[in-house]
Order: structure tokens, then C-alpha cells, then sequence
């Protein structure tokens, strides 16, 4: 049954069953051959024979299905609660519309234990920032020394140095034997990785990248590549790793931790190694693009030119004409400059003549003769002011010296007095009942006193 097409939108509208297939195309051609790991659960088996399951996890579960021409090659029976990795593909299984692992082979002795061991140091490597793109090193686009660490042996290095030959680029290439397969593996690995970092810059042997290299097969197999110390090695790498280990399928945590991952040794080769003929012919073309584009800016630049000679004209004219203009701006700017002078020459003697006329130093001697003038009047009217006080104060002291007691003192007249305890003056006697016989008195006489002792009182 054909698409057709909305007349109202013009969207092509397909079939539940075409957008099935397409479904299922698509992840075929995807998953064309992937390795799950899970539990078994929900297993059944009815009168066809086929194994039903679902392999499940702690975050997912996927429906999967083993045919009975299949189990034969199986080394155990499987059975829910079963630890698996199940080897096979992706499919659609379109009357239900539901996506389903249909299973080739099923690894039961150790390959589920390393696949758990293999995502639990995958998830705490990357917890550390080992596979974070901002500590990965740029790959030289044209490396001179290229050192492999692998097994000679292999035919990986040898798919590896035939795409090296093949395309004739002059690079050389070291081979690090190393074993890559089984107990001690990783440890030489490593050794290999920190032994090629510690060649010194200046040593002819240091390389531009290392690669490791390895052929495909199981994960037992390739388990070297996923030990920890190995991917600690990568990531403390002074130079840039490229990782080619396996087939395109197959994953290794040296992998994630390599500056750069290949699918295959082979596919290594052809994107570090670059193309000699095909690198002279990019710089050839490079060479006539740059030649047809100077020639392209000289034509520009000489039409550029040749219309601005044509938009100029002669220039000897015109730089007479210029040199006219400029002797005559420069005869006006002299005759304003003589006028401007002049008015200011004639500013500057009115300013001084007015300067003369209030000149500081005349101010200051016509100030100084007032203040002299000023200062004898002050002296005079002082005094006469003095004078004036002192007769007023003459006045005053004859005045006061009339009445005063001390006057009276003068002429014969005396004064009688006690002291009292406890009072501040001396208490006057004028009247005879003030005194006792035996009491002691003072008589105030003009020139001094004199301290007496009353001998007998007499009333009048």
C-alpha cells in the first residue's frame, strides 16, 4: 500500500505498518550487532520452543527472544535470576510494534561479572573526570613519529603499517612489543605508556602520538584494556593516545580515556596518517587558489587605480591650484595677524596708562600719609584725655582725702576696737558699756596702733 498525500497540509501520511518497518530498518541498521548485560527474568517457553525473557536492570528492562535453533550452542540452560550478557541484535517485532534483542549467544561463565566489573570502573573513572573532553590533547594533523604499542605478532600492526605504506607518508613508525592478551598484560601496558612519556623533547626517539593497537575478540580477551591501571596511564599521558582496539562494536575503558578513539587499527591508520598524494594535491590547489586570488587583488587594485587617476586628473594642476590657495590663505592669515596685534598693542598701553593712573604704590603712599595724620590726631586726643582724667582724678583723691578717716586720724582722733573670735572684723567700741576691765583692745592711731588693757571702765 502506497503514501499518500494530504490534500489539506501536504504532509505524507504514512501506514502504522510503514512507519513499523521504517522503525525497524532504522534500528537494524543501527544495532546491527550489540552485547547487553542483565538479569534474566519473565522467562517462558511455549510449544514453539523459542526462549521468551526480559533482561532487566536496576533502571530498564528489554524484551529479548532465543530461538530454538539457537540454544543448541548454549553451555548451560538459562533460567530467571541468571547474570547474562547476551550477544545479537536489535529488531521490531511489528504486529505488537515493540523493539526486542533477539539473541545469538549467551555468556554466562565470568563474561556477566567482568561486564558488571567493567561498568563499575567506567562509572567511578568518570566520576574522577578521566573521560572529560577538556583534559583530552589535540592529535598532530602531521605527526612525524608514530610509536605502536602492541603485539608484533598481531594483525593489527600489520593493517596498520599496510595503510602506513599505501599512502607514502613519511613518517616513522616504532613498534612497542608489548602482550596484549592474559595475566601481566595491563601491568606492561602502562610500563610501555610511562616509558615512552619519559623520553626527554629533545631525544630523536620521542614520538608525536602513541597508539594502541590490538585485534578484535572476546571481552575476556580484550580485558587488558579495562584494567584501571592502564586507563591511569592514558590519562597521565604527557603525549596524545590514540585508542584502536577491537572491532567498531567493541568498547574498552582505554577507550574513553584515549585522546582520540578508532574503530579499528586499520581505521587508526587512516585518521592519524595522512594522505601524501592526496596532501600535495590539497597544496597544489592551494597554490593556484592563492596565485588566482593575488592576481585576482592586483586586477582589483589596479583598476582602483587607474579610476582614480581619471578621477583626479592632472595633478601638477592641481597641486598649482592647491599652492595658489595656500598663498593666499596664507597673505590673509598675515594681514590678521598684523591687525590683531596692533589692536591688542593698543589694548595693552590703555590698560597701562590706567594702571599708572591707579597705581598700587601711589594708593599705598597716600594711605600711609592718612594713617600718619590719623595716628597724630589719636596721640593728641589721647592726650588731652589724659590730662582731662588726671585733673578729674586729683579732684577725687582731694575730695576723698577730706573725708576720709585717716584724715580724721591726723588730726589727734583715734580709733577703738576688739576683736572678736570667729568674726571676720574687728568690732568697733564707741560706747564704754562695750568693754570689761582686763579685756584686752586695739587703738588705731594715724602712724600705727597700739594694744592695750582696760583698766577700769568709767561711765559718763
Amino acid at each position: 500500500m502506497e503514501p499518500f498525500i494530504s490534500t489539506s497540509s501536504g504532509l505524507e501520511i504514512l501506514t502504522v505498518s510503514q512507519i513499523s518497518r521504517s522503525i525497524r530498518n532504522l534500528l537494524e541498521g543501527e544495532f546491527r550487532f550489540v552485547r547487553v548485560s542483565g538479569e534474566i527474568s519473565n522467562l517462558s517457553r511455549p510449544y514453539s520452543g523459542h526462549s521468551y525473557f526480559t533482561l532487566k536492570d536496576e533502571g530498564a528492562q528489554l524484551r529479548a527472544v532465543l530461538f530454538k535453533g539457537q540454544q543448541r550452542f548454549l553451555a548451560e540452560e538459562i533460567r530467571d535470576g541468571r547474570q547474562v550478557v547476551c550477544h545479537g541484535r536489535i529488531s521490531v517485532y511489528e504486529p505488537r510494534g515493540d523493539y526486542q534483542l533477539i539473541v545469538d549467544t549467551i555468556d554466562f561463565h565470568g563474561a556477566g561479572l567482568l561486564q558488571l566489573q567493567f561498568e563499575e570502573l567506567k562509572r567511578r573513572l568518570a566520576a574522577e573526570g578521566l573521560f572529560d573532553e577538556e583534559r583530552k590533547k589535540a592529535i598532530p594533523a602531521f605527526p612525524e613519529k608514530i610509536t605502536l604499542i602492541t603485539s608484533p605478532s598481531g594483525a593489527a600492526v600489520h593493517d596498520f603499517l599496510k595503510i602506513w605504506r599505501n599512502r607514502g607518508w613519511g613518517a616513522t613508525i616504532q613498534i612497542f612489543p608489548v602482550r596484549v592478551q592474559g595475566a601481566g598484560a595491563a601491568e606492561e601496558i602502562a610500563k610501555a605508556i610511562a616509558r615512552i612519556n619519559k623520553i626527554k623533547t629533545t631525544d630523536t626517539g620521542r614520538p608525536d602520538i602513541i597508539v594502541l593497537c590490538r585485534g578484535g575478540g572476546s571481552l575476556e580477551d580484550l580485558w587488558a584494556f579495562n584494567e584501571e591501571c592502564v586507563a591511569r596511564a592514558i590519562a597521565g599521558s604527557i603525549l596524545p593516545i590514540v585508542s584502536a582496539i577491537g572491532h567498531e562494536v567493541d568498547f574498552t575503558i582505554a577507550d574513553f580515556c584515549a585522546d582520540m578513539r578508532a574503530p579499528t587499527p586499520t581505521g587508526a591508520a587512516e585518521q592519524i596518517i595522512p594522505n601524501k598524494a592526496k596532501v600535495q594535491s590539497q597544496i597544489l590547489l592551494c597554490k593556484r587558489q592563492l596565485a588566482t586570488l593575488l592576481l585576482q587583488k592586483i586586477n582589483d587594485y589596479s583598476r582602483q587605480v587607474s579610476q582614480n587617476r581619471r578621477l583626479l586628473g592632472d595633478l601638477g594642476m592641481t597641486l598649482s591650484h592647491f599652492t595658489l590657495q595656500i598663498d593666499h590663505s596664507t597673505s590673509r592669515l598675515t594681514h590678521s595677524l598684523e591687525r590683531l596685534l596692533q589692536e591688542q598693542t593698543f589694548r595693552l598701553e590703555r590698560v597701562i596708562s590706567r594702571l599708572q593712573h591707579q597705581s598700587p604704590a601711589t594708593r599705598v603712599a597716600m594711605q600711609t600719609e592718612r594713617l600718619r595724620h590719623a595716628s597724630e590726631k589719636l596721640c593728641q586726643q589721647i592726650q588731652v584725655l589724659l590730662q582731662q582724667k588726671s585733673a578729674a582724678f586729683s579732684a577725687q583723691a582731694a575730695l576723698l582725702d577730706t573725708v576720709s578717716p585717716l584724715a580724721t586720724l591726723a588730726r589727734g582722733y583715734a580709733i577703738v576696737r576688739r576683736k572678736k573670735s570667729g568674726k571676720k572684723e574687728e568690732e568697733i567700741i564707741s560706747r564704754s558699756g562695750q568693754v570689761h576691765p582686763g579685756e584686752a583692745i586695739e587703738i588705731v592711731l594715724h602712724d600705727g596702733r597700739l594694744e592695750c588693757e582696760v583698766k577700769e571702765v568709767v561711765a559718763l
